[in-house]
């Protein structure tokens, strides 16, 4: 999976763009416990991500450790129509993961195992998907707006 983690202290003008214009769909401000306000503290380019298609932008809202049982609070950020998280499975780490749609719309799709029964749906403002750690799944933008879907994945402990 490669990635391309760029630290906001390290801004880049690809970064400040990125979320200028998801800014204007969404509040990317977050208020941690017992903490000052703030926004997005990396972004993780993707390209691909998990074997999918074009470019996604993991827009991180916490740090490492910040959030008990929660290795992920991000907004995945797909620009163009195609844009895609290819299949993968967070089994092999126990974890279990929500995707909350924020803006746009796209094909939410899981396998219940590596080739088994597929099953699609059509997401859009306001849909919520919960995947088990053992399944499958994959997100695709359909449209020419831009996607924009809250993460947030668990981690259960073993």
């Amino acid at each position: 999976m490669p990635t391309n983690t760029i630290p906001m202290h390290e801004t880049t003008s690809e970064n400040d763009k990125i979320i200028e214009l998801v800014s204007q769909y969404i509040d990317l401000s977050v208020t941690p416990f017992n903490k000052s306000e703030r926004t997005v503290v990396k972004v993780d380019k993707r390209d691909p991500m998990y074997g999918g298609n074009g470019i996604v932008y993991l827009l991180q809202m916490f740090d490492e450790g910040e959030l008990t049982n929660n290795r992920i609070g991000a907004y995945m950020v797909f620009f163009n129509k195609g844009d895609q998280a290819g299949f993968h499975t967070h089994g092999t780490r126990n974890e279990e993961e929500l995707y909350i749609v924020m803006h746009g719309e796209g094909e939410y799709t899981e396998m219940t195992k590596k080739d088994g029964i597929i099953r699609t749906k059509t997401l859009k403002k306001g849909s919520i998907t919960a995947m088990s750690g053992e399944g499958f799944h994959s997100l695709t933008n359909t449209t020419d707006e831009i996607l924009i879907v809250f993460v947030i994945t668990t981690n259960n402990p073993k």
